[in-house]
């Protein structure tokens, strides 16, 4: 366990949902790795990442991310970013990542947009 990290999942129905919690650098972004492919290989039809709790992150850490989205979109299934701060935003921008995953507010309207696609 990385002391730099905090990460929890839950299931709801077909959503999986990874919450993450303090800095996702080069030492803590293989944790994260690891609970991502992992939800992915069990090919929910969305994984929502809450980023609510990421006080920084740096490019492992997007990169991690982009793996992410890259399994899930093989599986048939779609990764959704929730809850960023402005500082993980800004690097979301910065990349023009932003414009690749599809980012919403809050885990709330992460979940209720599942329900009103389903």
């Amino acid at each position: 366990m990385n002391p730099r990290i905090n990460i929890d999942v839950e299931h709801r129905s077909n959503v999986a949902v990874v919450k993450v919690a303090g800095e996702v650098d080069l030492y803590s972004s293989p944790e994260l790795r690891k609970a991502i492919l992992s939800q992915a290989e069990k090919r929910p039809s969305r994984l929502v990442v809450d980023l609510s709790g990421v006080q920084y992150m740096d490019s492992s850490g997007v990169a991690t991310l982009v793996e992410g989205l890259q399994k899930l979109e093989q599986n048939g299934g779609e990764l959704v970013l929730c809850g960023l701060g402005d500082m993980v935003q800004e690097v979301f921008k910065l990349t023009r990542l932003d414009s690749v995953f599809q980012i919403l507010p809050s885990l709330e309207e992460a979940l209720a947009e599942e329900s009103a696609g389903a």
